[in-house]
């Protein structure tokens, strides 16, 4: 718990494998230089000179860059239901290897799309989309394999969750045997031709937890994410009929603060038990773009689009006020600009709300906008670019996410181009979350050369290895931020591109570094 100090959805307006090395520096898949070239040891490294290295902004150390990867409905992996776990593997691999040559080091993988398992669960059947149909075995659990490709990339992985959704259609009786909506149904409400669990029973907020902690205890997942889907989007006509839940847990509240109460308990309560089970794991949210407008709210910000707050009963206001989540990651999805919704207007305002606090700011970034004609700026090529400039020169924006992954193989405009040559073009670790524990771990042993290969010893505890080129004038500043970083690996080896000096560090979980190691590659 920390001490809170004093995506899915379109956001638009209305309604809103293998053993090889895999880096994220230059030298990418190079092979090792010839057995026969001469293998050096390495020594401690130097104490840094007395002159302080300046930080170059256009390297930071730390920064989360991550892809959302939507499994609902076949939206970015599997690319289609009934593939042989074969091509799945091969999909996802693909994925992430595009991931790491852009120098992304994290995945938000949807493992429950509505009251499904992208995993093997004793608690809710068999997402449709491995298979093509609900409750059917695919004869394999991805999820393991899914962490373990994304750590061998030394990127986080965070299991994304819909924690309300129960079914794509609104009739029970066409669940697989086993549903939870089948076995209680009076646990949901039908709404817009779907079914929702009702986010005011007691015993739904308990059937979440209990499946969000099943997984944290039984997979080696960073994270648990919800995107910004909590009651639903408003449909027209329809009504959510939640009177009988209101009626008998209501305590005299109004309706709009009963159902933002319900929404906020639900993360007290997975807040606590994620960090129960497992205290290094990250806990965050992916709000819709607007709290409230300033229309509604003096506090607001100067928009005038949906209310996450008075629309879906999201108050992540109050999240980050209880430091009942680790980050909160916007989903700004409009241009620089925008008439209603500036892209520029919401970061300034979401730094505001983080200010002082020990809550995380990263930036939901509209990658599958690039392109469309939803609005003219998406068709310019360098929009998404300077979004992220945006997000550079607030300090507290520690980041970004990009949905989602069928747009990250495809790079509209070359977008994506344009962002990792101004502001990826380096490797960066992932920013420090004290609260979340980790110590960094002991220096890496047994670091030598042959050739321009790099090896040593696992470190007890690390989950990656950096590496450094120590530049020509011998001055090390890789305390100081990624301007000679060239490499975040997952495994214990590691071949540079050049001959030169180098530095080997070892990383934890959550990103805490050891002291360096020199070494020199010939």
């Amino acid at each position: 718990m920390r001490t809170g100090r004093p995506l899915l959805a379109a956001a638009a307006l209305a309604v809103a494998t293998t053993t090889a090395a895999y880096v994220f520096g230059p030298g990418a898949g190079e092979s090792p230089a010839a057995s026969k070239k001469k293998t050096t040891v390495a020594t401690p490294a130097a104490t840094p000179a007395a002159a302080p290295c300046q930080a170059d902004a256009r390297h930071p150390k730390r920064e989360l860059r991550g892809v959302w990867i939507a499994t609902t409905q076949n939206i970015d992996w599997p690319s289609k239901a009934g593939l042989s776990p074969e091509r799945q593997k091969a999909e996802y691999v693909k994925i992430l290897d595009t991931a790491a040559k852009r120098h992304l080091n994290a995945l938000f993988v949807q493992v429950r799309p509505a009251s499904d398992a992208l995993y093997k669960s004793s608690l809710e059947p068999w997402t449709q989309y491995l298979t093509g149909t609900a409750g059917k075995d695919p004869g394999w659990d991805p999820l393991p394999f899914l962490i373990d490709e994304a750590h061998k990339r030394g990127m986080e992985f965070h299991a994304w969750f819909n924690p309300y959704r129960a079914s794509y259609g609104d009739n029970v009786a066409k669940l697989p045997a086993g549903h939870p909506a089948r076995q209680h149904p009076d646990w949901t409400v039908k709404y817009g031709g779907r079914l929702y669990y009702n986010p005011g029973l007691p015993a739904v907020r308990e059937h979440v937890v209990k499946v969000i902690t099943d997984v944290v205890n039984r997979y080696d997942i960073d994270g648990v994410h919800f995107d910004d889907y909590f009651y639903p989007y408003p449909v027209a006509g329809a009504k959510f009929d939640d009177a009988a839940a209101f009626r008998e847990h209501g305590e005299g509240k109004k309706l709009a603060d009963w159902r933002r109460g319900n929404v906020n308990k639900l993360v007290k309560q997975v807040d606590k038990a994620v960090h129960d089970a497992k205290s290094h794991v990250k806990f965050g949210i992916s709000p819709f773009g607007i709290w409230r407008n300033k229309a509604q709210d003096p506090t607001g910000s100067s928009t005038n689009g949906m209310s996450a707050y008075d629309s879906i009963y999201a108050d992540a206001r109050a999240w980050i006020k209880a430091g009942t989540v680790d980050y909160v990651l916007p989903q700004l999805y409009w241009p620089r600009g925008h008439s209603a919704a500036d892209y520029n207007t919401l970061v300034r305002w979401w730094s505001g709300e983080v200010k002082g606090s020990d809550v995380q700011l990263y930036i939901g970034q509209g990658l599958y906008r690039v392109g469309t004609r939803d609005d003219r700026a998406w068709t310019r090529p360098g929009e998404l670019a300077a979004q992220v400039g945006v997000n550079r020169a607030s300090k507290q924006v520690d980041g970004e996410v990009y949905f989602s992954a069928k747009q990250l193989l495809s790079n509209p405009l070359g977008a994506l181009d344009r962002v990792v040559k101004n502001y990826y073009a380096r490797p960066a670790l992932p920013p420090l979350m004290k609260e979340r524990g980790g110590q960094a771990p002991a220096a890496p042993a047994g670091v030598k050369a042959s050739g321009r290969q790099l090896s040593w010893t696992a470190s007890p505890g690390a989950r990656s290895y950096a590496v450094y080129q120590v530049p020509k004038s011998g001055k090390d500043c890789h305390t100081t931020d990624a301007r000679n970083l060239v490499a975040v690996v997952g495994q214990p080896s590691y071949t540079v591109k050049a001959p030169g000096t180098y530095l080997v560090t070892a990383v934890d979980r959550l990103g805490n570094e050891s002291k360096a190691v020199k070494v020199k590659a010939s």
